[in-house]
């Protein structure tokens, strides 16, 4: 009974480390974002991280590959379980403390293919940490399952497939789509709440300066605040989240207008995604100018979306000699939309045609 539980352990682990890693892997980006999240002085107020999360986000996602092929191998086993226990026990701290404090809504061990409310993924990770602790007390039941040289190759060759799928992803797209923006999604429909979806629980609370002190008064005690306290503050917490669309803060405005509705019913649009055009890469904005020119003659309304601000904008147009106009979106929204930065993206009806990298304009079917 012993040996059959270790047995499962060695293959439940193994699977589950290669599976989380190879989702992140399959978008570095997006657990780098999450990563920033955590960096943010918001949570553990380590901003100076924030410039390493991609480079901090590719390693762990590799790591977690590699360890789940090395557990599965039998391949040096006091490492593999000591690195296990050791990431495992990081997770569960961070996880822990996501969701005690309600400060990460999610943490991104599966991406975007499995999101999972903060108390559940720490109860995954309190699963994961027993698990590995019966391997750790029991790894003398793991056996090799090959020679020695077979195992290095194996685990070389997982360590380099890995660093070139970071590689490819990062340069081009991921090669799954898991985000409401993928192809073949309406982004009108991602966006509707259906009418029998749980609402939100909102409580008002009121915030007052009392001797100095700050102090929060609901709906239910107002009667309780003493005489002389200052009113600094009304806030809306929410005691119970309702239905969230997949698709939200998604905007095309443009001088106080949103003109989302006008855009989205194009059956010809082609999307500039930009996010951020001061950090935009140069070689591929520098592409934008000629597809502009290639889409109008093929009938297409050229727009792009930016979280820049109007000098930004003015300043990109300029330098790129881009005669389209840019209607600003959350950054948070465009980063979902795509992670290259510029992007492109196809839309008819408000469906998703094709989505491509900058690198990848050439593969546009226009």
């Amino acid at each position: 009974m012993r040996q059959l539980l270790t047995h499962f352990s060695r293959l439940f682990v193994g699977t589950l480390f290669i599976i989380s890693g190879l989702i992140k892997l399959n978008d570095p980006l997006g657990f780098s974002y999450k990563l920033v999240e955590y960096f943010s002085e918001a949570v553990f107020n380590v901003p100076f991280l924030a410039p390493f999360a991609l480079a901090i986000a590719l390693f762990l996602v590799v790591l977690e590959v590699v360890l789940g092929v090395m557990l599965l191998l039998g391949f040096q086993v006091k490492v593999t379980i000591w690195s296990l226990l050791g990431l495992i026990v990081v997770f569960t701290f961070l996880t822990f403390y996501s969701a005690y404090f309600d400060v990460v809504k999610d943490c991104g061990c599966f991406g975007d293919a499995l999101k999972l409310k903060p108390w559940e993924t720490f109860a995954k990770d309190i699963v994961l940490l027993v698990f590995i602790l019966i391997l750790y007390f029991n790894q003398n039941g793991i056996r090799p399952l090959f020679g020695v040289g077979v195992q290095k190759s194996i685990v070389l060759l997982s360590f380099v497939l890995c660093c070139f799928m970071g590689y490819w992803v990062l340069h081009h797209l991921p090669l799954k789509d898991f985000r409401p923006f993928k192809v073949g999604a309406n982004i009108l429909e991602g966006m509707e709440i259906p009418n029998n979806a749980p609402k939100s629980v909102v409580e008002m609370v009121f915030i007052y300066n009392v001797n100095g002190v700050k102090k929060e008064f609901t709906e239910k005690n107002l009667m309780q605040i003493p005489a002389g306290a200052v009113f600094v503050d009304r806030i809306d917490k929410v005691i119970t989240e309702g239905y969230v669309p997949p698709i939200h803060d998604f905007t095309m405005e443009k001088d106080g207008e949103d003109f989302k509705d006008r855009f989205l019913s194009e059956s010809k649009l082609l999307l500039v995604v930009a996010y951020d055009l001061e950090s935009a890469d140069v070689a591929g904005m520098k592409k934008l100018a000629a597809l502009h020119q290639k889409a109008l003659t093929k009938g297409y309304t050229v727009i792009g979306l930016t979280a820049s601000s109007p000098e930004q904008i003015a300043a990109a147009k300029q330098q790129f000699g881009l005669g389209f106009d840019f209607y600003f979106c959350d950054g948070i929204a465009l980063k979902t939309v795509e992670r290259a930065n510029p992007s492109i993206v196809l839309v008819s009806k408000a469906v998703v045609l094709q989505k491509v990298h900058y690198n990848d304009i050439e593969d546009l079917n226009l």
